[in-house]
């Protein structure tokens, strides 16, 4: 035990960050602690997307981002294992045969002879002041920081997979929206025609319908190079290529589905850059403990021993042997202050990861505000433009009426229509918007609320 019984350093202790007793767009707000043992659930399945829970797990199996970060964890747990190294003795052992002649130098033989050793030797530094206990806290905590980031890289591709895909479901909506009015303005095309022929319209009313049909077609055209380039982007996160990589067109109709209210306080806990965060200021605080234990002396036991020599038919008995052990002891006296800096240094290095973390958690807190603040205000707003939306409609089938009975210019009817088709693509991009934030709200909460398991990052 007098090998083990001091640990210099300071012994870690989380550092405080300002948490606010409740958020201000949600009620039921507890402290949170980061936990970053916790994974992450198939948070995406509450969207209720098959589509969308197939891209998802692509993403967990062929994503490059994910495989490096999944790499470097493994790099940092095998860090940890070389710090481990340190509480053992290095141990060598060999086999030699020399042959000596008369006249090389140090020998006292008249006559060639041959020289056959078996040495082993044994070597240890006894972790007197806690440096290798320190190292191996360094390396197990920047183990976990890792196994946190893994878990970040891992939420952030998901959520922007998630989150352009819910983009492409908007543009699937707007392109059907418009090829179902290019049809309806078609109609009208056709039907002014006829009452150009009829003497009852102007030329002017057709060229304007006509104007207005190429006009969405063109827009209806247009929303093409828009999802084409989201699919693509959808590709590259899948690890797919994007000429390999399509989805089926399909339209975005269903609202975000409904978040918990007592939710919140439970998932920031599990938001891996703020488990991240913390992490390494506990490694940054061992590496405090590294850095004075190079004012202590170094203390080394050695021993070795073997079997030697001269005649292959007593090189390996008894008499043969020999052995030796020793201790030594060596202490710096004088390095220009290199001690000093290097501990200055480390506590400089604690102070920027304690000022990180504080960040992360602020971070947290505006990124949550946001996005509940963005689905509150989001949801009222497409409560009053579907008002809009009907209103707009409404006013086109009054107004095409009164046109049908001369009562009214076509310059009414091209007014509505564009009026309406405007507040149509409008309420579409609200919800995709919607939908949008859901995802980011999910994300900066650490990701999805299913049961936690532990994540396997060893000790």
């Amino acid at each position: 035990m007098i090998f083990t019984a001091c640990t210099v350093g300071p012994d870690y202790v989380r550092p405080t960050a300002e948490v606010p007793s409740s958020y201000k767009e949600i009620e039921g707000w507890k402290v949170a602690e980061p936990k970053d043992h916790l994974t992450r659930g198939a948070w995406w399945e509450i969207f209720n997307d098959p589509e969308l829970n197939g891209l998802e797990e692509q993403v967990n199996i062929s994503n490059q981002n994910i495989i490096v970060a999944e790499a470097q964890f493994r790099q940092a747990r095998a860090l940890v294992q070389v710090a481990r190294a340190g509480y053992f003795p290095t141990v060598t052992i060999g086999t030699s045969f020399t042959r000596l002649s008369p006249n090389t130098p140090g020998s006292a033989s008249t006559t060639t002879i041959n020289n056959y050793q078996l040495p082993a030797s044994a070597s240890w530094e006894p972790d007197l002041w806690g440096r290798v206990r320190r190292t191996v806290e360094a390396s197990e905590t920047s183990a976990q920081a890792s196994a946190a980031d893994l878990q970040g890289i891992r939420l952030l591709v998901q959520a922007e997979v998630a989150q352009d895909y819910f983009q492409l479901r908007t543009l699937d909506a707007q392109k059907e929206l418009l090829d179902a009015t290019v049809i309806a303005y078609q109609k009208f095309l056709d039907l002014t025609k006829n009452r150009y022929a009829s003497g009852v319209a102007s030329k002017l009313d057709v060229l304007s319908a006509e104007t207005q049909l190429k006009t969405t077609q063109a827009q209806a055209i247009d929303v093409g190079v828009q999802r084409a380039q989201v699919e693509h982007a959808i590709a590259l996160l899948c690890g797919r290529p994007a000429s390999l990589f399509s989805i089926p067109a399909a339209a975005l109709s269903t609202p975000p589905p409904a978040i918990p209210v007592g939710i919140p306080s439970e998932l920031l806990e599990r938001r891996p850059d703020i488990a991240g965060a913390e992490r390494r200021v506990a490694s940054a605080n061992a590496q405090i403990g590294v850095a004075i234990a190079a004012y202590y002396p170094n203390i080394t036991l050695s021993a070795s021993g073997g079997f030697n020599a001269i005649d292959l038919a007593k090189w390996l008995t008894w008499p043969s042997r020999f052995w030796s052990v020793g201790a030594a002891v060596a202490e710096t006296v004088f390095e220009g202050g290199l001690r000093q800096a290097q501990t200055a240094q480390a506590r400089a290095a604690y102070d920027a990861t304690v000022a990180s973390y504080r960040q992360a958690v602020l971070t947290g807190f505006q990124e949550v505000e946001d996005n509940l603040a963005a689905l509150r205000i989001l949801e009222e707003e497409a409560r009053v433009q579907d008002e809009a939306v009907k209103a707009a409609e409404q006013s086109v089938a009054s107004t095409t009426k009164e046109y049908k009975a001369g009562t009214v210019s076509y310059l009414n009817v091209l007014v509505a229509q564009t009026i309406a088709l405007g507040n149509q693509i409008t309420a579409l991009n609200i919800l995709g918007r919607r939908m949008a934030a859901s995802v980011l709200l999910v994300k900066a909460l650490g990701g999805g609320w299913g049961q936690a398991k532990e994540d396997r990052v060893p000790k």
